[in-house]
């Protein structure tokens, strides 16, 4: 195993932990650390950033270039990811069924939407 790859894996996985228990902490309301958690969490996406960039250096390879197709790409992620998030929360925790599940569904086909996106469809 490369050096790189290593270290990305050490913190990558460190980064996940933070950010998997910050959002616990933010929400689960007995625990009753919802500020902290949401640090903890953000801290957890910044190590995840430094760890991206740290792995790209020590690999040399060139930044990441923003272009008008990595932030659509960026914006479709993101609408993705909420729209499953809040479909599942309408299921578990609201008791939504089935507007959770069509949420949820919009959430998914956004997420599938990436695919032709980032590869392109080719004949």
């Amino acid at each position: 195993m490369k050096k790189s790859s290593f270290v990305a894996m050490i913190l990558g996985t460190v980064s996940g932990i933070l950010f998997a228990i910050g959002m616990c902490m933010a929400l689960i309301p007995e625990w009753e650390s919802f500020n902290q958690g949401v640090i903890l969490g953000c801290l957890g996406v910044i190590l995840a950033l430094i760890t991206l960039f740290l792995w790209r250096k020590m690999e040399n390879k060139e930044p990441v270039k923003i272009s008008k197709k990595s932030i659509l790409i960026f914006v479709i992620a993101i609408i993705g990811i909420l729209a499953l998030g809040v479909g599942m929360c309408f299921c578990m925790v609201w008791n939504n069924m089935i507007f959770g599940i069509v949420i949820g569904v919009i959430g998914i086909l956004f997420l599938l939407s990436l695919i032709p996106v980032i590869k392109g469809i080719k004949k």
